[in-house]
């Protein structure tokens, strides 16, 4: 399996690295592209110094995510600078004899080596060798969008309402207000931008000092852990138990309350369904209702500490005995910032793959036809060739311009196929990552339990040496676990897309409703199981990896005798998972929350000992947001491994009272604490495992 797995693995990267690097070209993302296929900006060519696209007729663009993604239907040209005053050809030619720095301006805009003004305007619109008109414009993401600004509430270019459009009108700048909406929407949003970046480098050192305190208070919280995990428990428990019963004592009370209210006494179904639901609460019947419901409740929740007490007990001495492991094996808690780098890597690998997949097309040409009943508009064409042919006397005015990078080959045509390997490589990689992470923690908290005497017989390095084992000997077994959670998730990506692509059809209704509402309901039916399955295979993944890293048996193997170690103890897992589920999702809303409430002080200026030193910000939100979701996510990463080693000292405890009855032939290694909660006076003098 390891050698199968690796192999495999290697195969699919090669492959579509080669695919990739061969035919990719991360240029046409990095530069805009002129009409003839030609890079502006790139270096050792004619357009070096013009890194700025321009469009002849911004008039035909309806928006910038038109400009940015497809193709705008005017010719595109690479220029130095963008416009920055109006003018027409019209105006320009018949002054270009005693002005000529007019039409040297103008010039600049036309097509390369295009220098004659004595041809007619109706021949160069036609043939747009020049614009019929230019307006001030400003560069955003390389290309020259129109200087849009209000004032006093009106639409204006350069402080101008109204412009003249080259072809004899004049035109008032709200013709040009649905590009505009879009493209003020785009500045806007970059205006913004700026500021949040300004905020982040002025803040940037008291976010870090933030998330440093989110690291102390996350250590502080595991290492208390043993002390309170049982007293956090049990206060959240008689919290819930106590407003219930007070909601049932309130139920109770407006229940009385409406005694002898007239039409109080009616039911629900006397009154029937009524929108304003505050009805409802008129009548005696529904509190009534309320207090049984909260009664059973109350009833089941008291119920369950009863026949659960001694389950809960051992749940929170697994949770004291995994803080008292994490502080003997201290440097678990760094070892995310392991996984965190290499799911960087395969992040990065995958990145740079689909960059150069997405760009490995050829220039594609097509007919661009001022005359709306040309019937050669919008096909495929040779830029050498066309010329020679008859189109353009069909068409007259007709070019062959650059659309798009495409292609028709039979690679080409499997682009597509080879993005869906790149994602199953990168989730395939994520996966392992992850899986090797929670083999080495397992091995490095297995070696705590099963030690004889605690610490004195815990492994020197542990962390380092389960991960020497993990790499040495489970690579297979790791790759081939990551591997099936790899196929389930490409499956749900897969249904996602098709799910994506559909929509266009359920809009149109171009099928049946009948076969829509069906498609719809059979997606969504395969959705909730793949997502099911996935979940599923990620908690026998997890167990399946603890067992790995303390018998060192394969896959298929330690996941079967995890799973039927975990039926044998079914209601002990669910008691554990909810537990630490909550303990842990307590103590991530209170690192979180803790810091966020300090941080907004800070920022606000509202502490006066660290008023001087608060940076003046643009949005103080921007420096507060980041270090509330950094601070979750660092504490993430810390219970993540106090998590894992809940987790496999539950499975070893489970191991051990199997394996062993307490006596002296066959002693426990469990800790003190678990070994009086199951009743035992005593433990017997321990042996190490063979």
């Amino acid at each position: 399996i390891s050698i199968n797995c690796v192999h495999l693995t290697e195969m699919l990267k090669d492959m579509c690295i080669f695919a990739a690097w061969v035919h990719g070209d991360p240029r046409k993302v990095i530069y805009p592209t002129d009409s003839y296929g030609q890079f502006c900006g790139q270096k050792d060519t004619l357009n070096e110094n013009k890194t700025i696209l321009f469009y002849f007729n911004i008039l035909k663009c309806a928006s910038p995510v038109v400009l940015i993604n497809l193709q705008c239907p005017t010719t595109q040209l690479c220029v130095s600078k963008c416009p920055d005053r109006f003018a027409t050809y019209i105006d320009v030619q018949a002054s270009y004899r005693y002005k000529p720095d007019q039409w040297n301006y103008f010039r600049q805009f036309c097509k390369p080596g295009f220098n004659n003004p004595r041809k007619s305007v109706a021949q160069v619109l036609r043939d747009e060798d020049c614009p019929s008109m230019i307006i001030p414009s400003r560069p955003f993401l390389k290309r020259c969008f129109p200087d849009f600004s209000t004032k006093n509430g009106v639409l204006t270019v350069a402080n101008q309402t109204t412009f003249k459009d080259g072809r004899g009108k004049t035109r008032n700048v709200t013709d040009l207000r649905e590009a505009a909406n879009g493209i003020n929407n785009v500045l806007d949003a970059r205006s913004v931008g700026m500021k949040i970046f300004e905020d982040y480098a002025i803040s940037w050192y008291w976010i870090l000092i933030g998330l440093f305190i989110a690291m102390i208070v996350s250590l502080l919280f595991l290492v208390l852990l043993r002390f309170t995990a049982g007293v956090l428990f049990w206060i959240f428990i008689f919290g819930v138990i106590g407003i219930i019963g007070y909601g049932i004592w309130h139920c109770y009370w407006e229940y009385d309350h409406l005694k002898g209210i007239p039409g109080s006494d009616l039911t629900v179904y006397d009154i029937g369904f009524q929108t304003d639901f505050r009805v409802y609460l008129q009548l005696r019947q529904t509190w009534l209702a309320f207090m049984i419901m909260l009664c059973v409740v109350e009833v089941i929740i008291i119920l369950m500490l009863i026949f659960l007490r001694n389950r809960i007990r051992i749940a929170i001495a697994l949770l004291k005995e995994g803080s008292r492991a994490i502080g003997y094996i201290m440097s678990t808690l760094f070892y995310p910032i392991v996984t965190f780098i290499l799911i960087a890597i395969c992040i990065s690998y995958w990145a740079v793959t689909a960059v150069f997949l997405a760009t490995s097309g050829e220039p594609v040409y097509k007919v661009m036809a001022n005359q709306t009943l040309c019937k050669y508009a919008n096909l495929t064409c040779d830029p050498e060739t066309f010329n020679t042919t008859n189109v353009t006397k069909l068409c007259p005015g007709a070019q062959c311009t650059f659309a798009f990078y495409g292609g028709e080959s039979l690679y080409h045509k499997y682009i597509f196929i080879f993005q869906l390997a790149n994602a199953f490589v990168f989730l395939w990689l994520v996966n392992f990552a992850i899986a090797l992470g929670q083999c080495t923690l397992a091995g490095a908290f297995a070696s705590y339990y099963w030690a004889s005497r605690k610490p004195a017989d815990i492994p020197l390095w542990p962390l380092f040496s389960s991960f020497g084992r993990a790499i040495r000997y489970h690579t297979g077994s790791l790759a081939f676990g990551a591997l099936i959670l790899a196929i389930v998730q490409l499956i749900r990506v897969i249904l996602e897309y098709l799910d994506h692509k559909l929509k266009a059809f359920y809009v149109l209704k171009t099928v049946h409703e009948f076969c829509n509402s069906f498609t719809r309901f059979l997606l969504c039916c395969l959705k909730c199981c793949f997502w099911c399955l996935e979940k599923f295979l990620k908690f026998i993944n997890r167990n399946a990896y603890i067992m790995i890293a303390i018998y060192g048996k394969n896959f298929c193997t330690s996941a079967k005798e995890a799973f039927f170690l975990l039926m044998r103890n079914v209601v002990r897992v669910a008691v554990l998972d909810k537990v630490t589920d909550f303990l842990l999702f307590l103590g991530k809303i209170l690192v979180a929350g803790g810091v966020g409430v300090l941080a907004f002080f800070f920022f606000t200026q509202r502490i006066p000992v660290f008023a001087q030193e608060a940076p003046t910000l643009n949005y103080y939100w921007v420096p507060l947001l980041t270090v509330i979701i950094g601070s979750y996510l660092v504490a993430h990463g810390f219970f993540s491994v106090y998590a894992m080693c809940v987790d496999t000292l539950f499975l070893c405890f489970c191991e051990d009272l199997e394996r062993n009855d307490g006596s002296t032939a066959k002693p426990y290694f469990m800790s003190a604490s678990l070994h009086r909660i199951l009743g035992k006076k005593e433990l017997s003098p321990k042996k190490a495992v063979g």
